[in-house]
């Protein structure tokens, strides 16, 4: 495991190493020691490799990840793992506002809680929240899964397309156009799936309620203009 030390060497040069890797000698396992809530770190990487984070990070770590499995051993800041591609991005702490935001693919686990806006306009990643979220997350989410151990704030799935939301506690209250679904055996399979991907193993699939679009925002009709 190789050692970058934010206190020896500048952000922009370990982001580089991280970004340009020296096939030649194959390295791919990283700890990063002194991070200091750091903003952007690991942002842009883009090859397999596994990269452990020891202390907490600011905003937008690991942006824009495809195919590196990040581990973030702390907080996170506003926009952890957005505009993800594939990939994973582990948070063992809390995140802020808009975790997860944009992203199109790859799985987002954060231990803790997330705030405001989690999976915002998300576009087909995989989140999972073993605490509870904030307010208005998967606000105009359009793809994808949000699974959510604890509780979630007002506004859930406002304005959301056709991304599932699975939640095990309580909901202060439903966005505009999200409604409580039943729940059938291909999703519950797939709460599975994200509970054993996440090693969440004391939580039943059947202890989750879904949650949707009711697909009434997606054309407008002055008709029903209140409802908009």
């Amino acid at each position: 495991m190789m050692k970058l030390d934010l206190k020896k060497k500048k952000l922009r040069e370990i982001n580089n190493t991280l970004q340009n890797l020296d096939n030649k000698k194959n390295e791919r396992d990283f700890i990063i020691i002194n991070p200091e809530g750091s903003h952007a770190l690991c942002a842009g990487l883009n090859q397999e490799m596994k990269v452990l984070i020891k202390g907490h990070v600011g905003y937008y770590c690991a942006g824009m990840n495809q195919k590196a499995h990040v581990t973030i051993d702390g907080n996170v800041g506003t926009g952890v793992a957005e505009n993800m591609m594939s990939g994973t991005v582990h948070v063992k702490g809390n995140a802020s506002q808009s975790a997860g935001a944009t992203a199109h693919g790859g799985l987002l686990v954060i231990d803790g809680d997330a705030s405001s806006r989690c999976g915002i306009s998300m576009k087909g990643v995989d989140i999972v929240v073993k605490g509870s979220v904030g307010h208005m997350s998967a606000f105009m989410a359009q793809s994808g899964t949000m699974l959510v151990c604890g509780d979630a704030g007002e506004a859930l799935g406002d304005s959301l397309y056709e991304t599932d939301i699975f939640v095990k506690g309580s909901v202060k209250s439903l966005g505009a156009d999200c409604i409580e679904k039943k729940m059938e055996k291909k999703h519950l399979d797939k709460i599975s799936a994200l509970l054993k991907k996440s090693e969440i193993k004391n939580i039943k699939p059947d202890s989750f309620k879904r949650y949707g679009s009711a697909r009434k925002l997606y054309n407008f009709n002055i008709d029903n203009v209140s409802s908009y």
